[in-house]
């Protein structure tokens, strides 16, 4: 799901209908897409914006297709005119609308429909710098870092000028007026709050936030700078680790007792721990053998394909209605407040309406620091007073988010000390009113751990899951830690499947965590 509900209906013709998306689209077309859903030049929303964005996301307008650029990033294959039979490339449309210049068509002309016989405006009429985006758009890669290259062209900070180039583009993708109204203006507020002014210091939350709205997390480009950021907060891990092991390899003859025994140490060492490296040591020393494995290669090649299996996947709850309720614990110092923050920046980004519960009203200033989160990524909050009840809270926030439609709430929790029972009690306690307020709530119960803590995080995993059934880990501080190993550990140990990782201070910094990039970048 997206943020503009408009772009979904465009993505989900082009995934069900190959043949529209084959057919060469020109440049005029794309701009003619643009200039029917947008009477006049996009700009900043004034006082006629209302009767703008009422036309632009009328029921009725069904775009005939997305623009080109935007089609061949769906589909790269898109951007290559079709061939016939005899192997070249297809004449340009003229003849599909009855041109015969070129000869008589082999039968009939069937008299074409109305609206292709009416005059519509052209490219011209788009403004030049307009006609430039658009052709440098139709002529560039489909990746989402090149389109903000061509968007960003002559802008150098944040303003009217980003404002007209950002709404322009969203009338290309036919997103109706107001969704691209509230997309910017939440862009603009952070960047306030940010105190963000210079392009170098947004771009890039720019491109997370379109990555996110246009539901494109998974495009190559993105894959590729989400990678990168993966291997450069792995390496301090991969010093300890992979280096070792190359060593390791180098100087052995084959994969005897002592080859395995200073393996494990190397494990050990890491942070993965003994029993977890044992483990894994178990699973790997008869496949090496079953296979007669003797290229140092190969053997990496192997421990990465284990490393892969270990790791399970996010379960994601059935539907159950709404809201689903997220419940958040870990103990003080993980980083769970702005872990809250940036889940719920993924939502509202993604298109559902998220409230935030401040469930933890023991810590100064807990409540406050939360608010200011809340506020800044545009989700709801609610909370009472300090030292107030969690459980109350967790009760009437279910009820505002029930009574106000919100699609999502993230409930935070006191920091627990793990070794404190009367505090684990209250946890289980929050969780009975959740369930008894909404059948099956919590839907997810999420458990924040650092990953500099190292072997004391297996600890933290063991006396939650005794207070409460945990559904995903959130690991944050990876970036910067030699400790990296202690997320093989965790998922040997207790399959409990990793969900995010935290790379960095940034909203951006939270992403889907891959057990096949995690294994690449810590070994390659």
């Amino acid at each position: 799901m997206g943020f503009f509900s408009k772009i979904k209906k465009i993505w989900k013709k082009d995934t069900q209908d190959h043949g529209a998306v084959n057919e060469p689209a020109s440049v005029d077309k794309a701009t003619d897409a643009a200039i029917d859903s947008q009477p006049q030049v996009t700009t900043i929303p004034d006082a006629a914006a209302p009767q703008t964005r009422q036309e632009s996301s009328a029921p009725d307008h069904q775009p005939d297709e997305a623009p080109s650029f935007f089609r061949k990033l769906i589909h790269p294959q898109a951007s290559q005119p079709e061939k016939s039979e005899s192997g070249e490339p297809d004449a340009p449309s003229a003849q599909a609308a009855g041109d015969t210049t070129h000869g008589e068509p082999a039968g009939k002309q069937e008299p074409l429909p109305e609206t292709f016989t009416q005059e519509k405006p052209k490219a011209p009429q788009l403004e030049p710098w307009q006609q430039d985006l658009v052709h440098a758009l139709d002529n560039a890669e489909p990746k989402l870092s090149i389109w903000l290259t061509h968007l960003l062209t002559d802008v150098s900070e944040r303003g009217e000028k980003l404002w007209e180039r950002l709404h322009f583009l969203l009338a290309q993708l036919e997103v109706p007026r107001e969704e691209a109204d509230d997309f910017i203006d939440r862009f603009d507020r952070w960047l306030e709050d940010m105190e963000y002014e210079r392009v170098e210091e947004f771009r890039s939350e720019l491109q997370y936030r379109l990555a996110l709205a246009l539901d494109l997390e998974d495009e190559e480009d993105e894959q590729s700078r989400l990678f990168l950021k993966l291997s450069q907060g792995l390496s301090k891990t991969r010093e300890q680790l992979s280096k070792q092991i190359d060593h390791l390899l180098s100087m052995t003859g084959s994969f005897d007792d002592e080859f395995w025994e200073e393996l494990e140490e190397i494990l050990i060492m890491a942070d993965v721990g003994y029993e977890a490296s044992h483990k894994l040591l178990e699973r790997l020393r008869p496949k090496v053998r079953r296979e007669d494995i003797t290229d140092a290669q190969a053997f990496k090649d192997m421990l990465k394909a284990e490393l892969v299996q270990i790791f399970e996947e996010a379960r994601r709850p059935a539907k159950t209605g709404t809201p689903e309720v997220v419940l958040m614990v870990g103990v003080n110092g993980v980083g769970k407040t702005t872990t809250i923050a940036k889940l719920a920046h993924r939502a509202q980004m993604q298109g559902k309406k998220t409230l935030v519960a401040a469930g933890d009203t023991f810590r100064a200033a807990a409540i406050e620091q939360l608010n200011i989160w809340a506020k800044r990524v545009g989700a709801g909050f609610y909370a009472k007073e300090h030292g107030a009840d969690p459980a109350a809270v967790a009760f009437e926030a279910m009820n505002m988010a029930i009574e106000q439609g919100y699609d999502q709430v993230f409930m935070d929790t006191a920091g627990r000390i793990h070794t404190k029972v009367d505090l684990m009690e209250e946890l289980k306690k929050i969780k009975r009113v959740l369930g008894k307020k909404m059948d099956g709530a919590p839907h997810r119960t999420i458990l924040v751990l650092d990953a500099t803590t190292g072997q004391n995080a297996l600890s933290q995993v063991r006396l939650f899951s005794e207070a409460v059934d945990l559904d995903e880990i959130v690991l944050t501080k990876l970036d910067g830690t030699a400790k990296g190993g202690i997320i093989v550990a965790v998922a040997l140990e207790y399959k409990i499947p990793i969900s995010f990782i935290g790379l960095g201070e940034q909203m951006e910094d939270l992403r889907p965590f891959s057990g096949e990039d995690f294994a690449k970048a810590l070994l390659d």
